[in-house]
């Protein structure tokens, strides 16, 4: 798995935003970012979220961003808007969910699937909810200490 992308945000844009306007915090792209067991990306709106947080870092692969830009003729969109954590390239993130695995050292356990929500039709374009079912990126828990880095 390669990582092309590493993203954290303090605050949150759509996570208890329902009824109301997205928040306007910005994502913020880094070159590195520091992973604490059972506690996420330091940094990150989900650091120390809750105990077991099952959503404490979140993948999302190049491969369906692509497609979903060819998609919805969005060509040159960042794949900042999906607001995930880890944009990887080379692995079916499905097949990780349920399943312990190691990324530049650092050891993980996907718990599900980050399913997309109507957010997703605001950020990209009408539609991009349903276009992303099944693929909407993993949720995952850190098991172990390090540091990430793009590839």
């Amino acid at each position: 798995m390669r990582i092309l992308h590493l993203y954290i945000s303090p605050e949150h844009n759509y996570f208890g935003h329902h009824g109301k306007p997205p928040g306007q915090a910005a994502i913020e792209e880094v070159e590195s970012v520091e992973c604490v067991a059972g506690q996420g990306l330091v940094g990150d709106r989900f650091f120390g979220h809750k105990e077991n947080y099952k959503g404490q870092v979140t993948f999302f692969a190049h491969e369906v961003y692509e497609r979903l830009c060819e998609q919805f003729q969005a060509m040159g969109i960042s794949p900042a808007i999906f607001r995930r954590n880890v944009i990887t390239k080379g692995v079916d993130l499905n097949t990780l969910i349920g399943q312990e695995f190691e990324v530049q050292g650092v050891r993980f356990i996907g718990t599900e699937e980050c399913r997309p929500c109507y957010w997703m039709d605001q950020a990209l374009a009408p539609g991009a909810e349903e276009a992303m079912k099944g693929n909407g990126g993993l949720r995952a828990r850190v098991l172990s200490d390090g540091t990430l880095r793009k590839d």
